[in-house]
């Protein structure tokens, strides 16, 4: 079954025709700032799998760093999605609709969290980005 999700004014929608990966919250100053909230709430996606069904015409994007940058809404500026070298890298969990069937993993930059937030427990930490894998 697809995942879709939309902006806040519903003026861009997407559908992912696959299932999210690693889902995770990072909370360093940048991301805070991207998604006017304590962290992110992100999920990686497969660009393959991801198509803009409406509103794409109103993507504005947001190049953060090399090859890296976000797309969001330039009506009411819900950010939609990080992006890799142009192509959608992962979603905010935020503009989901439904049950995308995925649960945080981790949180990220715990060590640069706002002082005012509060972590829930059970979940693994990291003071900056994860270990690498191999």
């Amino acid at each position: 079954m697809a995942i879709t999700g939309e902006c806040f004014c519903g003026s861009i929608k997407y559908q992912i025709d696959g299932k999210l990966k690693d889902a995770r919250s990072c909370h360093c100053s940048r991301c805070r700032k991207a998604f006017s909230s304590a962290a992110s709430a992100y999920a990686l996606v497969d660009p393959a799998e991801f198509t803009w069904l409406k509103g794409a015409d109103l993507l504005s994007s947001y190049q953060s760093m090399p090859d890296f940058g976000f797309q969001f809404c330039s009506k009411c500026g819900s950010t939609l999605c990080g992006t890799h070298k142009g192509a959608p890298h992962g979603v905010t969990l935020g503009c989901i609709n439904g049950d995308p069937d995925i649960e945080i993993g981790y949180h990220l930059y715990i060590g640069s969290k706002a002082k005012w937030e509060v972590l829930a427990t059970g979940i693994k930490v990291f003071n900056e980005g994860p270990p690498p894998q191999n």
